[in-house]
């Protein structure tokens, strides 16, 4: 005969031990076996966890101990009650097994009214992504450093701009239009300066005298404000000055 799983009271379980020859542990013992029953890798509603402190913090990384271990399972307990308003989770109802040096281990969470029945795994994934920062956030970790493997991360609020977005489009296009502005602006200067040389050029050449033929003979343009002087009349003139 073999002694039951469920707590019994001591001289009773140790009678039915006894009957079977041999001595029944304690109540205490029974709960422990069970726990461990229920937490073990790939058990029911357990959830594997893998954290990496010296990747996140560096030449500031704390050891992983019985204390972190505590403060995990707080931060679960509180991920629960804070989940379901009629919760009464506590620490002792998170279990953590099968951790490495390495940092990785499996818990599942125990149901506080039997205690030797796991909460459904559904519960606990919706209590860890509605607290997920809370969590990273006393460990000083990420989603990348402290991994949830079977619980997808949650995404980062966006990060609202300290300018709100219409006054950026609008500085956007009121910086199009007077850019707009200024380049017909210059380029209506531009064209006027353009026509007013061109206009001045034209006079000049009307002032000019059009080349003509004389006896076959092309004559050069004559200036008709400056005038032209007679090389053979000049040379006379000045002989006869000279005298």
């Amino acid at each position: 005969m073999q002694c039951l799983s469920f707590p019994l009271h001591p001289r009773n379980c140790r009678a039915l031990c006894t009957t079977a020859g041999r001595v029944c542990s304690s109540p205490v013992s029974v709960v422990a076996i069970a726990h461990a029953e229920l937490c073990k890798p790939d058990a029911q509603n357990a959830f594997k966890v893998r954290i990496s402190i010296k990747t996140a913090l560096g030449d500031n990384a704390y050891a992983w101990d019985a204390n972190e271990e505590y403060l995990f399972k707080a931060m679960v307990a509180f991920a629960m009650r804070r989940y379901s308003s009629k919760s009464t989770t506590q620490i002792s109802n998170v279990l953590l097994c099968n951790v490495t040096d390495r940092v990785s281990f499996w818990f599942v969470v125990t149901d506080s009214s039997k205690n030797v029945t796991t909460v459904p795994g559904s519960e606990v994934e919706a209590a860890i992504r509605m607290n997920r920062n809370r969590i990273n956030n006393a460990f000083l970790l990420s989603d990348k450093t402290l991994q949830f493997l079977k619980i997808t991360s949650t995404l980062s609020p966006p990060v609202e701009p300290s300018t709100p977005v219409w006054l950026i489009v609008f500085g956007v296009v009121l910086c199009l239009i007077v850019a707009g502005i200024v380049f017909l602006i210059v380029s209506g200067i531009q064209k006027h300066k353009k026509k007013n040389k061109e206009s001045t050029e034209r006079e000049n050449l009307e002032e000019k005298v059009e080349v003509t033929l004389e006896n076959g003979i092309p004559c050069e343009a004559l200036d008709i404000k400056a005038g032209h002087i007679n090389g053979v009349f000049a040379a006379d003139d000045d002989r006869f000055t000279s005298l």
